[in-house]
C-alpha cells in the first residue's frame, strides 16, 4: 500500500521574530506544496529518498518519533518532491515534516487529528533547530490564513479568500535558526534587550491592527502596517540591503505596502498590490535583482493526494 500526501509552504505576513517571544503573527499557506509518498517495505532499515539533505533529516526524525510513540517496528520507504526549493524560504522542512506524519498515520492506521500532527511536527522542529515558534508548522498543517501565537496557544483561521501579493526572492538563502539565535544573543545585553522588546510590543500592535484590516479587506491600511513592520525589522537588524532595495522598489512603483517575509537575512520579500499595479511592481523588483515567484496564498493544509 502506497500513500501520497502533500502539505503547503508558507509566507509570513506580519509578526516575524516577535512571535518567538510570545507575540502574535499572521501567516498564510501558499500553493507551492511538498509531496511525500510512503509505503511499508520488507527491509532491514528505512529508506528515505529526498532531493535535499535538509529535508531527509526532518523525515528521519519524524519516522523515529512516530515509531517510538506508536511502538512500530516495520520499515518504511519515504520519497519526497517539492514544487519549491528549500533555498527560497517557503518552509519546506515544516511541510515535509507535517506531510510525513500524515502519511505515516494513514499507513499505520493511527488517526491523528490536525492538532496532533501540529504538536508532533513542532516537537521534531525543536529537536532539530532548537528554536522556533511553530507558525510554519501551523500553516503546513491547517492551511489558510492564520492568526498564531507560539507553540499553537492560539491558532485562529481568518476568513480570507485571497490576498493580492507579489513575492520577490532575494537570491540569498537565509539561515533562519542562526538569525533567531543571534537575536537571542543580543537580548543577553540588558540595554539591547529593552530596545528589542519595545520593538516587539510595536510589532504586536501592528499585527493586531493588521488582523482587522485583513478581515475587512482594507488593503491600503494593511499595506501601511506591513511597511511599518518592515521598518521595525530593520531596527532589529534582521533585514538586508538587498531586501530593503526590493521593498523600496515595490513601494516607489505603487504597492500598498511591502516588507521582508520570514527571518530576514535573505529569502523573500512580499508586496501588497492592486491588480493594476502588479506588473509595474514585479518589473521594479526584477530591475533591482529580485526574482518573482508566482504564488497563490490561502492554500489548503495537509491532505491526501
Amino acid at each position: 500500500m502506497k500513500i501520497k500526501v502533500s502539505a503547503p509552504g508558507k509566507l509570513m505576513l506580519l509578526g516575524e521574530h516577535a512571535v518567538v517571544y510570545g507575540h502574535p503573527c499572521i501567516v498564510t499557506a501558499v500553493d507551492k506544496r511538498l509531496y511525500v509518498e510512503a509505503e511499508v517495505i520488507d527491509s532491514d532499515e528505512d529508506e528515505i529518498i529526498a532531493p535535499q539533505v535538509k529535508e531527509s533529516r526532518f523525515v528521519l526524525e519524524t519516522i523515529t518519533l512516530f515509531k517510538q510513540k506508536y511502538q512500530i517496528k516495520k520499515r518504511v520507504k519515504i520519497r519526497t518532491k517539492g514544487d519549491f526549493s528549500h533555498n527560497v524560504g517557503l518552509g519546506s522542512s515544516s511541510a515535509v515534516t507535517v506531510a510525513t506524519f500524515k502519511a505515516l498515520s494513514e499507513i499505520f492506521n493511527k488517526k491523528l487529528s490536525l492538532r496532533q500532527i501540529f504538536e508532533l511536527s513542532y516537537e521534531v522542529t525543536l529537536k532539530i533547530q532548537g528554536v522556533g515558534s511553530g507558525f510554519d508548522i501551523a500553516a503546513a498543517t491547517f492551511g489558510g490564513v492564520l492568526y498564531f501565537t507560539k507553540g499553537g496557544k492560539v491558532i485562529e483561521s481568518l476568513e480570507i479568500k485571497s490576498l493580492p501579493l507579489v513575492v520577490g526572492y532575494s537570491g540569498v538563502k537565509a539561515d533562519t535558526p542562526l538569525i533567531v539565535r543571534n537575536l537571542k544573543l543580543k537580548m543577553q545585553n540588558e540595554k539591547l534587550k529593552v530596545k528589542i522588546e519595545k520593538n516587539f510590543v510595536l510589532i504586536n500592535k501592528l499585527v493586531k491592527s493588521a488582523k482587522k484590516a485583513l478581515v475587512n479587506k482594507n488593503w491600503k491600511e494593511l499595506g501601511g502596517l506591513m511597511t511599518e513592520d518592515h521598518e521595525l525589522l530593520i531596527r532589529l537588524g534582521v533585514s538586508t540591503e538587498k531586501l530593503n532595495i526590493m521593498v523600496k522598489a515595490a513601494l516607489v512603483t505603487g504597492a500598498y505596502g511591502a516588507k521582508l517575509s520570514g527571518a530576514g537575512g535573505g529569502d523573500c520579500m512580499i508586496a501588497l498590490v492592486s491588480e493594476d499595479k502588479r506588473r509595474n511592481v514585479e518589473t521594479a523588483i526584477k530591475k533591482v535583482g529580485g526574482e518573482i515567484i508566482k504564488i497563490n496564498n490561502n492554500a489548503e493544509g495537509v491532505r491526501i493526494d
